[in-house]
Formats: structure tokens, C-alpha cells, sequence
């Protein structure tokens, strides 16, 4: 069957021409995938991560645009795959991010000798000349990622908590499923779970890189959570 016929029955719900899709499509999904070989990832996992972008650019696809499809399932396949290593920290980071990140440091350590105090945004900022969004974006992207199973907050909240208890199997897909109910989060909430649960930050640290009230971190929490549970429900 003509491959535009597949995509037509596939976007009008049609499982069997997604699965057909899929199978005539195997290989184009594994020569994406093949790129991230020796990232820490099995590359099954890297097979099932773009198939699951591959789903989506069949859902995304518009036929009347007038490009092959191929063309734009690439980079959905691939972009599905650098979310997954980006958020399980496999991902490096890029040389000019570290040097940033080595310069905020060294700021760091010289304004608490010259202060005797831990040094607050706006002085970093003002004796580095990054803003404060630049500041968070360095010291956030060079912590280490911590386990989705990291109990934080009052209740002791992991975000594996989120997800259910599934079975192996399934663990790959659902994490990608988080990382991407994450991202339709708005940015202020997206940070403020990207610093507590992946880099295991407390409230007030929170708050000092976000440069905002422990009490506003507070909030913005408690209402990511809720969206988070709302659209995995």
C-alpha cells in the first residue's frame, strides 16, 4: 500500500497502518538511533525511543505540505532520543556551558571570602556580567542529575511517583512520557522541578538561583505537580 495511503488511515486512527508504518520503516528508525550508540543507553532502548518519535511525526505530518516524509521524521525521531539522554544526564555538556559555569564558581568562592556570606544572584551577576538566567541556566546544566526514585519535598515526593509502578519493559517509555509531559510545562515550573528533583536542590537553594521567594518555589511546585499528575492521568 502506497505509503501516503498508510499515513492518511494512520492519522485517521487506523492501528494497523501505524504498525505497518512502523515495520516498513524499521530501518530508517535504526540509522537514527545508531548515532547515539555509546551514550549508556542499550540501543533496544534507543530503537523504542524513536520508534516513539517516529508515532509522533506520523501524527504531526502534514500531508499537504508538500515534503517527504522521511524528511520530517528525522528529526522527530532524533529529537525524541536527545530528550531522553538530555534528561537522564547522559547528554554532555557543551565546553562554553562549563567554562560559564567555572567562571560563576570561581566568582562564587571569591565573593564568599570577600563577604563571609554565601554571595546572593545580583552579586554574581554584577562580577561576572551574566544575568541571573544565565547564572541558573550554567549551575543547573553542570549539577548532577539525580534518580527520578530521589524522594524530595514535605511529603517525600519522587517523581517516579508520577509514573506508576510499571514493569521494566515499560520503564523507558514512561520516563520519556514524564520528560515529555515536563516540557508542556510553563518555564518558570519547568525549572523549579528541573533544579528539585533532577538536580536535587533544596527550596531556598531553589529560590536563590531563581532568584524568587522560598515561598513562591513553594507554589510553583505544588502547581507543577498538579499539572504533571493532570496530564499523565
Amino acid at each position: 500500500m502506497d505509503q501516503t495511503v498508510l499515513l492518511r488511515l494512520a492519522q485517521d486512527g487506523d492501528r494497523d497502518a501505524a504498525r505497518k508504518l512502523l515495520e516498513e520503516n524499521t530501518g530508517l528508525i535504526w540509522s537514527v538511533a545508531r548515532r547515539f550508540f555509546g551514550r549508556g543507553v542499550d540501543a533496544e532502548d534507543l530503537f523504542q525511543l524513536g520508534s516513539l518519535g517516529f508515532i509522533k511525526a506520523v501524527e504531526g505530518f502534514d500531508l499537504n505540505y508538500g515534503t517527504r516524509f522521511s524528511t520530517y521524521a528525522v528529526p522527530k525521531i532524533a529529537g525524541e532520543i536527545r530528550r531522553f539522554l538530555r534528561d537522564d544526564g547522559a547528554v554532555k555538556v557543551s565546553r562554553g556551558l562549563k567554562e560559564r559555569a567555572q567562571q560563576i564558581h570561581s566568582a562564587r568562592v571569591r565573593l564568599e571570602q570577600q563577604l563571609g556570606r554565601e554571595p546572593t544572584i545580583s552579586e554574581l551577576s554584577e562580577l561576572t556580567g551574566l544575568d541571573a538566567v544565565d547564572i541558573a541556566e550554567a549551575e543547573t546544566a553542570v549539577s548532577p542529575a539525580e534518580s527520578l526514585q530521589k524522594e524530595t519535598g514535605e511529603e517525600g515526593f519522587s517523581l517516579s511517583h508520577v509514573l506508576g509502578d510499571y514493569g521494566q519493559e515499560e520503564r523507558v517509555l514512561e520516563k520519556v512520557a514524564l520528560s515529555n509531559a515536563i516540557s508542556r510545562l510553563p518555564d518558570k515550573e519547568q525549572k523549579v522541578i528541573s533544579l528539585r528533583y533532577f538536580h536535587g536542590l533544596t527550596q531556598s537553594d531553589s529560590a536563590r538561583i531563581l532568584n524568587v521567594s522560598q515561598v513562591q518555589v513553594s507554589r510553583l511546585e505544588r502547581k507543577a505537580l498538579e499539572q504533571l499528575r493532570a496530564i499523565l492521568v
